[in-house]
């Protein structure tokens, strides 16, 4: 009930921030003259309010497809068809915008700038993901995520990570999703819609640095269970915790696990957690001491990553169009360079004070080094927390599922025997 209170309050507060959104009025562009041609856009065009909703219905809808197919149908196929629907879906046809993904920012803007509204579309993207998560586990990263699905599809033959190994890797979608927040929070740029791997992909074109870099994702793809989503993935993080409270997990075995181990074989995302021996009483006494002295590290990690995110923020910065406009004409007036730039002679058409510009950009530069140092200290109490974890051990007398790391593909149903008898003697007794 209490989750059920939460994302209802959530959801409730994002969409009433959403609605001004709808009523604002869309002027035709202005009619220019003297042969002017209009440039090229690199994102699609808006999409209706009807067309918004009809996508978060479709979403909604296949949100609980997937959780069917995986819960109640188990099936391995079902959930892979639902991962071609999705790419082609959410990915080519609607160009992978707005997604799930890149709705972190579209909040966060609106949470930091009173002008700023989210689509109605946009919010229930982003909610619709978290609250299946809350009650049923990552069923959006089953077969509803386009990007998922397409590192799903060209997975060939998986090479297993070691845990401690994904931990560490894990971290950079941490830094990536505080940097994430931070420049959306200060206005400065999307950074995860920059910086997609797969959008040019979906759009057939666009920047070639950055299809490169998607190109690198689906090769390393071929042999590590979904590169992006596991390491990169902004969204991921918050799933990963949202599961972590989910009631419904996936169960490898429909009744009792015999201890077969091809489930762990087949799962490419280590997901899947052994049995557990018993410790040693001198092991134990060890860890306990090792335990105690990383938690009195913990604050100097923290603030050594946090100091390292602060000597960072100045040129993170400079991202920011108003901090960059002010280091040129500060440049210019000094004498620095002989030339101009259209940015700053539009500027000082505008007839504005210098002084105004340079404490605008020093209020942002200060809104950065304070973002600097929060994800700093984020990333570095993450990573002491995930050192201190390393000193604790469950206890597990069976194979389980690790609710925060299964993506719920389905592939340990395909490899369990118990599941093959289950559905052998059912379609017997039929």
């Amino acid at each position: 009930m209490r989750r059920f209170c939460m994302i209802a309050v959530l959801a409730l507060w994002v969409t009433g921030l959403s609605v001004e959104s709808a009523a604002i009025e869309r002027f035709p562009p202005p009619d220019f003259e003297g042969g002017y041609e209009f440039p090229e856009t690199t994102t699609p065009p808006a999409r209706s309010v009807l067309w918004e909703y009809v996508d978060a219905g479709v979403l909604a809808a296949a949100l609980a497809v997937g959780t069917w197919l995986t819960y109640r149908r188990r099936s391995r196929r079902g959930i892979f068809a639902l991962m071609v629907f999705s790419a082609l879906y959410f990915g080519f046809w609607r160009k992978g915008c707005i997604c799930a993904i890149g709705a972190i920012q579209n909040v966060t803007l609106t949470i930091f700038d009173s002008t700023y509204a989210i689509p109605i579309g946009g919010a229930l993207f982003f909610l619709l993901p978290l609250g299946f998560a809350l009650f049923a586990g990552r069923t959006f990263c089953a077969g509803v995520c386009p990007l998922g699905a397409l590192q799903d599809m060209v997975l060939l033959r998986p090479v297993r990570v070691p845990r401690w190994l994904e931990g560490v890797l894990r971290l950079f979608a941490w830094g990536y999703l505080g940097a994430g927040v931070l420049f959306a929070a200060t206005g400065a740029a999307f950074l995860i819609c920059r910086y997609d791997p797969f959008i040019g992909f979906f759009r057939l074109g666009g920047n070639l640095n950055i299809i490169v870099i998607g190109v690198c994702f689906l090769l390393i793809g071929m042999f590590v269970g979904r590169p992006y989503c596991r390491f990169v993935c902004p969204l991921s993080i918050l799933l990963r915790q949202f599961s972590r409270l989910s009631k419904r997990r996936v169960t490898i075995t429909p009744d009792r696990c015999i201890s077969c181990r091809l489930c762990e074989d087949a799962c490419p995302f280590g997901a899947i957690l052994g049995p557990t021996a018993e410790w040693d009483e001198g092991d134990y006494v060890k860890n306990k001491k090792l335990l105690g002295g990383l938690l009195v590290l913990l604050p100097a990690l923290v603030v050594v990553s946090g100091w390292a995110g602060y000597g960072l923020s100045g040129r993170a910065s400079r991202v920011h169009d108003t901090v960059r406009l002010a280091d040129r004409i500060y440049v210019e007036n000094a004498g620095l360079v002989t030339d101009t730039t259209d940015e700053s002679d539009a500027f000082r058409a505008t007839g504005r004070k210098t002084e105004d510009l340079f404490a605008e950009a020093a209020a942002i530069r200060g809104q950065f080094a304070l973002g600097g140092w929060l994800v700093g200290g984020l990333v570095g109490l993450v990573a002491g927390l995930k050192l201190a974890g390393t000193t604790l051990r469950e206890r597990r007398s069976e194979y389980e599922v690790d609710k925060a790391s299964c993506v719920a593909c389905g592939r340990c149903y395909e490899y369990c025997p118990r599941q093959h008898a289950m559905l052998k003697s059912g379609r017997e007794g039929k």
